[in-house]
């Protein structure tokens, strides 16, 4: 059973409502499952609204946030708890430790880079926890077309492909992770 799921998301909130919609969407079905949120813990972008309307619901909210981007990335206050660390290696280490599955929304380098990172943790079986994408609006359509170009070009095994959820629903990506399988294949080819 998810007890707490980190969602990687923007600093900045993109260019249409879509994403703050999808956001708010999951975060009330976050809430609605008792799922607690685990996030990079800022106060602005797509962070700071999916935040606020998990608190807003009367979810639990864990934000961790490397003390350089305390005040650049605007550290939330009003979290139910706020781990403030040294680096960016220690907050995905600990965004890690904390929760039981994880979600990519529409980002940039930061939100793409946490997410492949976990990813080939799972890959090289350091972690059992699924990993998904909200595919706000077709947002990441390209990724998994590049994916999938790398399992077809052979530097993909298909276990490990498939080892990325995606739905375009909140909901459903979590109906998924509840019958998420982690290969038992090692990873090398």
């Amino acid at each position: 059973m998810l007890q707490r799921i980190c969602v990687y998301c923007g600093s900045s909130t993109g260019n249409d409502e879509i994403y703050t919609r999808a956001a708010q969407d999951l975060a009330n079905v976050l809430v609605q499952n008792n799922i607690e949120l685990v996030y990079g813990g800022a106060a602005k972008g797509t962070m700071g609204i999916l935040a606020d309307a998990v608190l807003e619901h009367g979810g639990a909210v864990h934000g961790v946030i490397p003390k350089m981007l305390e005040e650049k990335e605007i550290a939330h206050t009003g979290l139910s708890k706020l781990h403030v660390v040294v680096s960016m290696h220690e907050r995905k280490s600990m965004m890690a430790a904390l929760s039981d599955a994880f979600i990519a929304l529409p980002g940039g380098f930061g939100t793409l880079e946490e997410l492949i990172e976990v990813l080939t943790w799972g890959q090289l079986r350091f972690h059992e926890k699924p990993c998904g994408l909200l595919n706000v609006g077709g947002y990441f359509q390209r990724l998994l077309g590049f994916l999938d170009h790398m399992q077809d070009e052979g530097f993909l095994k298909p276990v490990n492909r498939a080892m990325l959820l995606a739905d375009d629903d909140p909901a459903g990506l979590l109906r998924q992770f509840e019958t998420y399988t982690p290969p038992v294949t090692d990873k090398w080819l």
